[in-house]
Parts: structure tokens; sequence; C-alpha cells
């Protein structure tokens, strides 16, 4: 038995006092909305970030708190990646301009410093500038240092 059925039957049959009682969202769609990672762009600082992959330019809101990596994937941006978590070094790209934290990447120092990023870890902390790059030119600079 079903109480919002034969609530909703009691309606339709003209059941005096019987009113339907609007249906809530599932518990998962009222967790999104509460979100921390998913507040307005109004709540937190948006950067603009350009992405340019395979000489194509795409420019982006990324929130400070949000990975530019996901960001691009939801805006229907097709880059390489892998484990997300910052380890597997598939997602490189090279920042031209800008400032981005990537903190919770495997990255070497030396690496970061010359401008190298994981997209899946990284966070904007400015309005940027990012060439994706090669998994091989990456892998070569890691080994290097």
């Amino acid at each position: 038995w079903d109480p919002m059925v034969a609530r909703v039957s009691m309606v339709s049959c003209g059941v005096r006092g019987a009113t339907p009682r609007p249906r809530r969202a599932p518990w998962w769609a009222r967790a999104a909305r509460r979100s921390p990672g998913r507040r307005s762009r109004a709540t937190t600082g948006a950067y603009k970030v350009e992405i340019v992959h395979d000489g194509v330019a795409k420019t982006l809101d990324v929130n400070e708190d949000e990975y530019i990596l996901q960001e691009a994937l939801d805006a229907g941006i097709d880059l390489p990646h892998d484990c997300k978590l910052g380890v597997c070094m598939t997602c490189p790209a090279k920042l031209v301009s800008g400032s981005v934290d990537q903190s919770e990447g495997m990255l070497s120092d030396d690496v970061a410093e010359k401008g190298y990023v994981l997209l899946c870890v990284g966070k904007p902390q400015s309005d940027c500038k990012i060439e994706t790059v090669s998994e091989e030119e990456l892998l070569d600079e890691q080994l290097m240092t």
C-alpha cells in the first residue's frame, strides 16, 4: 500500500479534503544542490580559463575551488585523462599565463616551476591560458629532473 497512490486516487475520485502533496525531489538530487563543490559563481571567485587543445581555443569560467579538467569535460571539450587524481600524468598542459593551484598532484616542484600542470588537479588562482601538451613531453620533463 502506497500512501501517495492512495491520496492521488482519493483526489481523482473527488474525496473531500484530500489534497495532493507536491512530490519532493529524491535525496540524491537534494544533496547535489547542497554540495559545497557546486556553489554558485556569485559565492566564489570565477576565473576565465582559456584552454588551447589541438589548435582550438576555448574559454571557460572556472571557480577557484573547481578542477579545470572537470569543467572542460562538462563544457564538451574532449581532453585526455584517466585517473583524475594527479597521479597518472595523462592530462598534462603548459601554463602560458596566470596561476594554478595543483597542490593535490604528483608533479615534481621542478616541473611545476617550468609551467607544467595536471588539469585533473589544477584549480585556477587567476585568469589563465593553458595549452595541452602530450603525455610524452611531460614524462620526458619529469624524468629529466
